[in-house]
This record gives C-alpha cells, sequence and structure tokens, in this order.
C-alpha cells in the first residue's frame, strides 16, 4: 500500500514538472509566434487599415490568461483616403486606446487540436474609444460582391470563436461625425458596456437571436449633455440603458431646452420664432429593431412610452414673425417627409402637460393655455408606405385636463396618403366653469370673463390643408364678460361698466340654450390661412364654431374687439360719460343689414 502511494505521488510530481516545462516553453517560444500573428490577423481582417500597437504581452498558456498592456488600435488614414477613391471604405473609424486588455480562461488545447478558441473573460481596462463617422454615398448602393464576414476573415485560424463576457467599464467615447471636411463632437464619460456570449463561427452571422454575433449587449451611459449646432438648445438627460437581448432603451430625466432663458433668446433671435422647452421623467423604447436602427438608421419598435413631463411652447409677439407658406406642413405631412423610416405600433402618453404661452405686444402680458396631465395612445405611427397600403391612417386617442379644469378628450385620424393632408378630429369637453380661460383671456385680449359655466362642448370635424369643416356644439351658461382697461374710478368707472353690461347683453347670449330656448349648432366651414400652422387652424375652426353658438356674426365680433380699445376713449370725461357711451353703442348696433 505504501508503495503504491509512492508510485501515485511519483506520476502526479511527473505531471506537475512536465506542466510546468510545457508552460514555459510556450511562454518563451509561442508569445512571438503569438505576437505576430496577432498583429497579422488585424491588419488582413482590417484590408490594412488599422494596426495593432501595444507594450507588452504577458501569456500564460497554464492559466489560460493574456494580457496586452496599453494597446492602441490604430486607423491608417492614408489607407481611408485610397479606400475612399476605391468606394470601400466604411462610413466607420475607431481608434482605440486600452490601459490593459486581459483575456481570461481560454483554451490552448482547443485552440491548438480543434481550431476552436474559447474564452471566459475579456476586460478593456480604462479604454478610449474615437469614433469618427464619415458619410459615403457609395455605402447606400448594393454592392457586386457582399462584403467579407467577421467569420470568413478568421476562418483560416480558427473555426469558431466564443467570448462568453466582455466587459468594458467607465469608456471615455468621442464621437465626431465629419461632413465636407468639418467635425462636430459628442464627447461621453464613464461609458459602461457589457457583452455577454459572443459566437463567430459559420451558422452565427445569420443567427437571428444574435445581434452582430452577441446574445447581449448592455449599454449605460450616464449624466449626458450636448450642445446643438445652433447655438440654442442643449439636449441632455440623466442616464441612457440599452439592452439588446431585451430589445429596450430607457432614457431617464430627458431634457429639450434653450440654454439661456426667454427674453435672451428672442432678443437674440430677432424674431417671433416658437421657443420649445420638452421635459420627460422617462422615455422607453420597447422591442426596438436594433439591427436596422445600427445598418440602416431606421426606427421600428412596437412600443414607445414618454411619462411624467411637460411640453412647454412659447411665442412673443413684440418681435416681428417671419411669414411662411404652412400648407402640407402639418404633423402627419412632416412624417411622411422624413429620409429615414419610422415605424412604431403604439406611442404611449402618461401625465404629461402641455402649455402654450405667448405674450402680447399690445398690452404687455403673458397668456397661457394648458392642457394637464395628458394621457392615451398614437398608433401606426409610421412613414412605411407598404405598411400604409394595408392602413393608411395614424390615430391619435387623448385626454387630458385643460386649464387643469375641465376633461378634454380628443381623437385623430390623419390619411397619411392624402395628397391633401386629409385628417378628421372629434372630441368632448366636460363640465367646467369658464373662469380659468382668463389667463389667456385677460393678457392677450385685455377682456375677462366675469362668470359662466361649460356644461358641454362636442365637436366632430374633418379638414385638409385648405379647409376646416364639421359640427360644433357649445352648452352654457350664465356667461358674463368684462372689458379690462386702467384703473379708473367715480363715473368713469360705471361708464366701464356700463360698457361692459351692454356688451352682455346685446352681443352675447349669455347661455345656449338662449334666454328664449334656442339652441344653436354650429355648422363650421373655416377657409385656411395659409401662413397659420396647422395647430393655429385647428384652434380658429374650433373658435368659428364657439363664435357661432354664442351668437357672434361677423360684424359683431368686428365690434366686440374693438369695444375694449374704444371704451377707453369712452371713458376719459366724467361729464360727457354718458354722452360719449350713448354715441358709441349707437354706432355699435345700427342696423347694417336685415339678417343680423
Amino acid at each position: 500500500m505504501k508503495r503504491a502511494w509512492k508510485w501515485i505521488i511519483g506520476i502526479i510530481l511527473f505531471v506537475v514538472v512536465v506542466l510546468v516545462c510545457l508552460t514555459w516553453y510556450y511562454g518563451r517560444n509561442w508569445q512571438p509566434i503569438v505576437e505576430t500573428r496577432l498583429k497579422e490577423v488585424v491588419h488582413n481582417a482590417t484590408g490594412g487599415l488599422y494596426t495593432l500597437k501595444y507594450d507588452r504581452l504577458d501569456l500564460n498558456i497554464a492559466l489560460g490568461n493574456a494580457t496586452l498592456h496599453h494597446a492602441e488600435l490604430i486607423p491608417d488614414s492614408a489607407v481611408y483616403q485610397k479606400m475612399i477613391l476605391e468606394k470601400i471604405a466604411p462610413n466607420n473609424r475607431y481608434h482605440i486606446k486600452i490601459d490593459a486588455l486581459k483575456v481570461r480562461r481560454f483554451s490552448l488545447k482547443d485552440a491548438l487540436s480543434d481550431k476552436k478558441l474559447n474564452i471566459k473573460t475579456i476586460i478593456f481596462e480604462k479604454p478610449e474609444i474615437h469614433l469618427m463617422s464619415e458619410y459615403h454615398t457609395f455605402n447606400d448602393t448594393i454592392a457586386e460582391k457582399p462584403p467579407e464576414t467577421l467569420y470568413e476573415s478568421i476562418k483560416d485560424i480558427f473555426t469558431s470563436v466564443n467570448v462568453k463576457d466582455v466587459r468594458i467599464d467607465d469608456v471615455a467615447f468621442k464621437y465626431s461625425k465629419i461632413e465636407e471636411g468639418k467635425s462636430s463632437d459628442i464627447d461621453l464619460d464613464r461609458v459602461n458596456i457589457h457583452v455577454h456570449d459572443v459566437l463567430v463561427d459559420e451558422a452565427s452571422v445569420s443567427d437571428t437571436t444574435r445581434l452582430f454575433y452577441t446574445k447581449m449587449v448592455e449599454v449605460r451611459i450616464p449624466a449626458f449633455e450636448y450642445e446643438l449646432p445652433d447655438g440654442f438648445y442643449t439636449a441632455k438627460f440623466k442616464d441612457l440603458l440599452i439592452n439588446t437581448r431585451d430589445q429596450n432603451v430607457l432614457f431617464t430625466k430627458v431634457e429639450y431646452a434653450p440654454k439661456m432663458n426667454k427674453a435672451s433668446f428672442y432678443k437674440r433671435k430677432k424674431q417671433n420664432v416658437t421657443m420649445a422647452v420638452l421635459k420627460f421623467d422617462t422615455l422607453r423604447f420597447e422591442q426596438l429593431d436594433f439591427r436596422r436602427f445600427i445598418e440602416e438608421q431606421q426606427t421600428i419598435a412596437a412600443k414607445v412610452q414618454i411619462k411624467n413631463g411637460a411640453v412647454d411652447l412659447y411665442q412673443d409677439k413684440r418681435y416681428p414673425k417671419k411669414t411662411a407658406n404652412k400648407i402640407g406642413h402639418s404633423p402627419h405631412q412632416q412624417l411622411m417627409q422624413l429620409k429615414k423610416l419610422l415605424r412604431i405600433d403604439t406611442l404611449f402618453v402618461d401625465n404629461i402637460s402641455v402649455g402654450y404661452h405667448e405674450f402680447s405686444a399690445k398690452y404687455q402680458k403673458e397668456g397661457s393655455i394648458t392642457f394637464d396631465h395628458a394621457q392615451g395612445t398614437l398608433t401606426n405611427l409610421t412613414n412605411d408606405t407598404l405598411a400604409l397600403q394595408q392602413d393608411k391612417y395614424m390615430r391619435a386617442d387623448l385626454s387630458a385636463k385643460i386649464m387643469d379644469a375641465g376633461k378634454l378628450h380628443v381623437q385623430f385620424e390623419f390619411d397619411m396618403l392624402s395628397k391633401e393632408g386629409f385628417h378628421t378630429y372629434r372630441g368632448t369637453l366636460g363640465s367646467m366653469k369658464a373662469t380659468p380661460f382668463n389667463r389667456i383671456l385677460r393678457p392677450l385680449l385685455n377682456v375677462e370673463i366675469a362668470e359662466g359655466h361649460i356644461d358641454k362642448i362636442a365637436f366632430n370635424m374633418e379638414a385638409n390643408d385648405y379647409k376646416n369643416w364639421g359640427e360644433f356644439r357649445f352648452d352654457y351658461k350664465d356667461l358674463k364678460i368684462n372689458l379690462l382697461n386702467k384703473p379708473v374710478q367715480g363715473e368713469e368707472k360705471k361708464a366701464k361698466k356700463l360698457v361692459s353690461f351692454l356688451i352682455n347683453e346685446l352681443l352675447i347670449n349669455n347661455g345656449n340654450p338662449d334666454a328664449k330656448g334656442v339652441y344653436t349648432v354650429a355648422k363650421v366651414n373655416y377657409t385656411r390661412v395659409p401662413e397659420h400652422s396647422f395647430f393655429k387652424t385647428l384652434w380658429q375652426s374650433l373658435l368659428d364654431g364657439i363664435k357661432q353658438c354664442a351668437g357672434i356674426s361677423p360684424e359683431r365680433e368686428a365690434r366686440l374687439m374693438g369695444a375694449a380699445d374704444t371704451a377707453k376713449e369712452t371713458v376719459k370725461g366724467a361729464k360727457k360719460v354718458v354722452k360719449d357711451t350713448g354715441r358709441f353703442f349707437k354706432n355699435i348696433f345700427k342696423k347694417k343689414d336685415k339678417k343680423e
């Protein structure tokens, strides 16, 4: 027994000695071979575009470990220019620096006997990645010969390469977009990338469960901020999480806003353009086709969610507005004009507030109208003409609290293939007080609703580039308005009240049905002003319905809109108040024709 143990221990010691000797031999004699072949593979696989440099290669065959110290992958600009002339240059180039590239637990036996390279982990330490993107039109054409796959580049060395995990932490990433010789840059710090199960073999290139040979790529980008080239806006987010296995993209704390305040924005613009501020807690893409997005810059997703945020639009009428024909520029028409394909099955809106704010040049005040806590869906959001052949309508079903008071529910249908931009919209507004609308009426029109109650609004409209038409119902009661001007005293104040009283009694129906029980249903047939935007045209169409239901004819509207200014002159002299007021209203209500 004792003799047997001696043999066993002797054999084990012999094996250990042999392994140590083999490790020492391969470490000394294979290292130069590995270094030569490694650089050769990089050069040949990239058509000479890249060169691999490094300070030292540590190779431990016994443990299956290798470490490249201070490695650098360098693109050759001369080779790239030559590839451009030959029309074979890729759009993207990379310059990569790494403090250390660690390869852990690879099998030398499999690599030698079966030409299969299996690696457990690859770790990049302190990597710096510079991606240079330069668009070439020849890459849009179909090549006569398909490009060589990664497998075809390595098949003479290995029949398969499998890496279980690749970790790239705290990457310093720089993206440079080169156009006409000029470069615009985006810098990102502390990017973390985890790649799981990379397999390069004859079958993996066509494996639909893999994205570019990988089972999963997970990316986290923190604290991103980018100043747009226009010099006015910045875009930023707190975190971006990407997972190709789950097909999800998640942005948190997204913001698109001017980098200066409103006053500075318009002072620099010197025009009454729309200033936009967008802020969202969550922007999520689900079931995103990463392959189509990366290869063709096409955005195809099953679901997109925008949650908890606000959209605020501002205009300042103290500055001149550049007039332009807006025909053909409605939202659905602009979507169809996108150069890249977009197809989103459903866009979910969850708790988003939308506000429109306008500064009046006439009254030097800002008025606002808000749609609070908006939620709903947009479906068939696409410019894909093939998909639209099956269903040509993009639909929106949205609800919100207008002025944080009345419940508004609106449904849109957009004919995406209509040459004249045909669309429909219908909706309802529930019971609410009328006075919240003073937030926009006082600053912009210098009038206010003293009292009034909206029972219900309902509309059913059709529209195209040139007209909006349909039926509008407005049920309300006890409507009273006040004309506003500077504070006045004594008989002047009484005269202003008299003006408001006569307007309420003679120009506007204080309810629908009116005092005689007559109920008015508006028949809207509004002709679009070509310079008006889609949303302004929509509002003007609904306003036409409101005016009809309130009994305001075009003639009465002209007199009403001039009343606030004319009343200011009417109340100037205390002794002439009654006389002037009488003359004022005699002019307003004199008979023009038999129809009014």
